[in-house]
């Protein structure tokens, strides 16, 4: 289970990952966070970002059309 779950289904980027990244920056290093977004560009958007970051992505999937990111903060 994530520290926090951050809810972007419904926006377009890159407010998913504007909204990611004000969540993580709550938390602290060890910490996970979940991010759900049905922006098809999620895909290609949040490993590229986390790397970027220097965070981690623990797992990705996708169900019932909901891009599920698990992301660990270093």
């Amino acid at each position: 289970m994530a520290d926090i779950v951050v809810d972007t289904k419904g926006l377009a980027c890159p407010m998913p990952i504007v909204r990611a990244k004000k969540a993580l920056d709550t938390l602290k290093p060890g910490q996970t966070m979940e991010v759900l977004s049905t922006d098809k560009g999620s895909l290609q958007d949040f490993p590229a970002w986390v790397k970027q970051t220097g965070n981690e992505l623990l797992a990705h999937e996708v169900e019932n059309g909901v891009y599920k990111f698990l992301v660990k903060k270093r």
